[in-house]
Parts: structure tokens; sequence; C-alpha cells
């Protein structure tokens, strides 16, 4: 099972997560991107809990029963604001150290937790982004840029329009193109395209992906973070980087040569015969390398 629905409330936001484990085992934090929400761990958290680990995952803002507070608030969702969320849902459930898991957006917040708090952390595991990738200044192969077509039209207001008109089909291309040898069932899809009705979601992929690319403006409350994180400081959190061979959006070429950034030790593994959602396609492998680094340093 995926855990019970559970929610609690941070200074920006009602977080909807699942919880599944012992409460007092060691915790595992596990963040999804897009196009995707909480249910894309379904299949790894089991085996979590059946090794003594507590499992917590989260709705990210704009998905799901994830709600902002304040209608006021910026719907941004550049890396820092996410990585906000992050430290804030593990300072609400008090959550003095934890194993952070993040895949896609997931993963990039990821990295600025672990950069700016590594003492909340006992180990890193991220899917299948890149640290650094996903910049303005990032420099791309041809394959690599057309991968990206969704981001480039997503700076666009068509883009938006699509989106807004049909966020369940556009997503549904993407997943079947981002993972072309994983045939997933239309029960499976659906009962994550629900998150994307949430109000919010189409301003805040909006967002990401412009911010991303220097077409939106960043959320001021960011500044210092961002500021740091354009450094690309190092890493001293042991991370571990797993990747579907087959990726049809974050091409593997992009994560590889990123081992100078990790002074805490840094492991890339390539699944075979997986796309961009390994821990759905591939959940054994997936959770098996979430265990070995997180049973290491826990």
């Amino acid at each position: 099972m995926p855990g019970a629905l559970k929610s609690i409330t941070t200074p920006a936001l009602e977080i909807g997560y699942l919880e599944a484990g012992d409460e007092t085992a060691p915790p595992v934090v596990l963040v999804h991107g897009f196009p995707d929400d909480a249910r894309t761990w379904d299949r790894v958290t089991p085996i979590l809990n059946d090794a003594d680990l507590r499992t917590l995952c989260p709705y990210v803002r704009g998905y799901g029963p994830t709600r902002f507070l304040d209608p006021a608030t910026p719907r941004s969702a550049q890396y820092t604001a996410i990585a906000s969320d992050i430290t804030a849902f593990a300072d609400a459930l008090e959550l003095e150290r934890f194993t952070l898991v993040g895949h896609d957006w997931g993963a990039r917040a990821s990295y600025c937790v672990a950069a700016m708090r590594p003492a909340r952390l006992n180990a890193l595991i991220v899917s299948p982004a890149g640290y650094g990738t996903g910049r303005p200044q990032q420099r791309m192969s041809v394959d690599q840029v057309r991968a990206y077509w969704y981001q480039w039209f997503f700076c666009t207001e068509r883009g938006r329009d699509a989106l807004r008109e049909d966020a369940a089909g556009f997503c549904h291309e993407l997943w079947r193109t981002w993972s072309p040898g994983w045939n997933f069932s239309d029960a499976e899809y659906e009962a994550t395209a629900q998150s994307f009705q949430n109000p919010d979601f189409v301003d805040i992929v909006m967002h990401s992906y412009r911010y991303r690319w220097g077409y939106e403006e960043a959320d001021p409350r960011f500044e210092d973070a961002e500021s740091f994180m354009a450094g690309l400081p190092d890493i001293s959190v042991p991370t571990v980087l797993v990747q579907g061979a087959e990726d049809g959006a974050s091409r593997p070429e992009s994560s590889e040569g990123k081992e100078r950034h990790f002074t805490g030790g840094y492991q890339r593994i390539l699944v075979e015969g997986a796309g961009h959602f390994a821990q759905r396609e591939k959940p054994e492998v997936f959770a098996a390398a979430i265990l070995e680094i997180a049973k290491k340093d826990g």
C-alpha cells in the first residue's frame, strides 16, 4: 500500500502527503517531480517499509491536495522554493535528520536542501537530473535541446493554453515519450493525473520552466538561496544518482561527470530497460539504491 493520506501545515502551505511505516523508524522523505505526484513512489515505499524505514511522500506545491494558505503568495516554483517546502515539511514533522529522495523537480530541489542544509540529511538519492543542469547558462547537446521541447513550449502563451486546456492529455504524451519501453496502465496514469487538477498546477508549472530559462522573475523571498546555489556549491551529503538508460527527457549524458561536486561520496547508477520514471519502472532497483546508502549512513 502507498500509505495513508495525511496533511500538515507549514508557514506557506497545507501539504498533503502519504505516510507508511513505523513512526519510530528512520525517516525517508521522497519528493516527486513533473508531471507526477506522490503516488510515483507506490512500488518503492513498501520495500523500504519492509526494511524498517518510515516513508513520507509529500505532494509538491501545485499538485494534488497541497494548497497555499494565502491567496496572495506568489505561485513560484524555482528549485529553492520547493527546497524551502521540503525543509518546512521536515520541520513540521519534527524530523531532525532524514534521508532525502528526489525525482525530477524533486531531485533539483533536493540538491538545494543538501547544499544549504547538509546537517539535516543522512543521505541523498536523486533521479534523473544531474547536478547543475536546468540553468540558462547550461550547454546542451542537440539531442538534449530536442528532448526539452516542452520546456521551450511552456515559455509561450500557446504552451500555457495547451496545459490549461488539457493537462491530463498533454502530460500523458510526456509519460509515453519519456519512458518509451514502459507500458503503464490507464489506471496508474489516471490515479496521478488527478493531481494536475490542483488550481495552482498550471501557474506552478509555468513559473518553474519560465524561471529556469530566464523568462520569469525570481521570487524575491528566495534571493539569498538563489545566489548561493548559483555558485554550484559542493555537496557533502553522501549521494547516489539513479537514471534510466532510455530516459527521453533528461538524456543520460546530462548526468555524467558530476563527481567533482560531491565531497561526501557519489555514485551514478544507470538502469538498463528504464526511462524517465525509473522508480515506477524498476522499483526494486531504485529501492535497493536507497537502502544501500540509507542503511549505511542512517
